[in-house]
């Protein structure tokens, strides 16, 4: 008789296994064998670590929603703050995304991501809190805002870098697309705050608007402390064993060491594309991604601009009497045109609904153009009340998808320079209209201009930009580099 004792890596008690042979047990001893079994558990993780994604996206959700309500501000929503409403105020948060946005492209491949989102966070909270420290001075005011647009400059170039890397190719439009979620959703949330609140009231709109960004910036920050880098980082800086570790920790509990190594191995060949060729080699291939990039990620400026805030105003005072509940809806339409985007762009692709947002949007547009080339009445604004609101659902559609498009189109080395470049540009369209656009006797050739572009973007869009949905980042920017690409979904 021979008896087997199993034992695991850390046994309370051995397993005893008994084998019986056909042998006389009186003619060979009795034989006991110890098998020790070396287990490799996956290592051990905090179990919020292993919730990295929804960290990420609160920090993410929170300081753009507050840099929406920024950019409202900008746009005109700031009817009740008593403060003079000047160029500077304007377009000074724009210039400070221009400059967060040059920083953050320059330093995000040497320094972990949780750095831009913890600095932003704390620029959001210097922002907010000379917002509720003195709300009716003008110069702390545009301080402010140029504080709390290098912030926002500096978590949206990191933000889209980070999820495009860390998200797997099924959601990465979902968490890339929270970028455009946060911004709509602290539009709404300015939009409904400038027009509807109580010019009376203790609180001011403009301590109001701190105390929202104070919040907001205290939640935000503390996630940031559970998130987890994401391994492109640590591979492009040769250490396989944090890379490792990161992986592990953003795949599932259930995931297996198969899972892990597929998912790395997968993440070494972006990095080794990218490392194979010269840095110049890159950036000359990366031409044709950076213009396509162009017409979609700039024609963001043209969905929430100066001229569409005035125009909502006009067309909803003259047709209610009053700002009541058409600027809610459409402060809140732009925020459920995003939530049906991220929701269905890993399923119906990114060109589809891009497409569909593009043509509606110029349909609207045009429309708007010819309603404002005929002289004006009630019923006339009733019409371009109801024309804005559905621009601005369409809008939200087609937004968020951008910032996916942006994490997606461009190889290691030069995405985070590029990336930056785009994010200025959009940023100096908005000035440009901002200052162009100052006389509201304009704006028809405003919106007619703008209708065109948009039409003309459909045909562009068409033909040049690729469907992405279900690829590998490696796979994304190999098809970004295709002169044409006509597959829609």
């Amino acid at each position: 008789m021979t008896i087997t004792y199993v034992t695991s890596k850390d046994p309370i008690t051995p397993v005893r296994q008994t084998t019986y042979i056909t042998t006389d047990p009186a003619a060979l001893p009795t034989q006991t064998t110890y098998i020790n079994v070396i287990n490799t558990p996956r290592p051990q993780t905090n179990r919020w670590a292993n919730k990295q994604k929804t960290h990420t996206a609160t920090a993410g959700i929170l300081l753009f929603a507050y840099g929406g309500m920024d950019m409202a501000q900008s746009l005109n929503w700031n009817l009740q703050t008593n403060i003079a409403n000047t160029h500077e105020l304007e377009f000074s948060w724009f210039i400070g995304v221009i400059i967060g946005a040059l920083v953050a492209s320059l330093s995000v491949t040497h320094v972990p991501k949780w750095c831009f989102y913890s600095l932003g966070g704390l620029m959001q909270m210097i922002d907010a809190i000379i917002f509720v420290s003195a709300p009716y001075n003008y110069t702390s005011i545009v301080a402010a805002r140029y504080v709390g647009g290098a912030g926002i400059g500096l978590i949206t170039v990191a933000f889209i870098i980070h999820n495009s890397e860390v998200a797997t190719r099924s959601t990465r439009g979902l968490w890339c697309g929270l970028e455009q979620y946060g911004l709509a959703l602290g539009i709404a949330i300015q939009v409904i705050i400038d027009s509807q609140w109580d010019t009376y009231s203790y609180v001011g709109v403009n301590c109001s608007h701190g105390i929202f960004g104070i919040v907001f910036s205290l939640i935000a920050t503390g996630s940031v402390a559970m998130s987890v880098e994401s391994p492109i980082f640590y591979l492009s800086k040769n250490d396989e064993e944090k890379a490792r570790s990161c992986q592990w920790m953003l795949l599932p509990n259930s995931a297996s060491t198969e899972a892990c190594n597929e998912a790395l191995d997968e993440a070494k060949r972006y990095v080794s594309a990218s490392t194979s060729q010269s840095f110049g080699a890159e950036l000359v291939g990366s031409i044709t991604p950076f213009i396509k990039m162009i017409f979609s990620r700039c024609l963001v400026a043209f969905t929430f601009s100066l001229p569409l805030s005035y125009l909502m105003e006009i067309s909803t005072f003259d047709s209610q009497g009053s700002l009541n509940w058409p600027i809610i809806l459409w402060g809140i339409l732009r925020w459920i045109g995003t939530i049906f985007t991220i929701a269905l762009v890993d399923k119906l692709g990114r060109k589809f609904i891009s497409l569909l947002g593009l043509l509606c949007m110029a349909a609207l547009m045009l429309g708007m153009a010819g309603i404002l080339s005929h002289s004006l009445n009630v019923y006339y604004m009733h019409q371009v009340c109801c024309i804005s609101m559905a621009f601005q659902f369409f809008a939200g559609l087609y937004v968020a998808c951008t910032p996916t498009y942006l994490g997606e189109a461009f190889p290691l080395r030069v995405k985070a320079i590029l990336i930056g470049l785009i994010v200025c540009i959009e940023q100096v369209i908005h000035i440009i209209v901002i200052v162009t656009f100052a006389k509201k006797s304009d704006y028809f050739h405003y919106f007619l201009a703008v209708g065109i572009i948009l039409a003309v973007a459909i045909i562009i869009f068409a033909v040049l930009m690729p469907e992405t949905r279900g690829l590998t980042l490696r796979q994304t920017s190999e098809r970004f580099r295709r002169v044409h690409d006509v597959m829609a979904y």
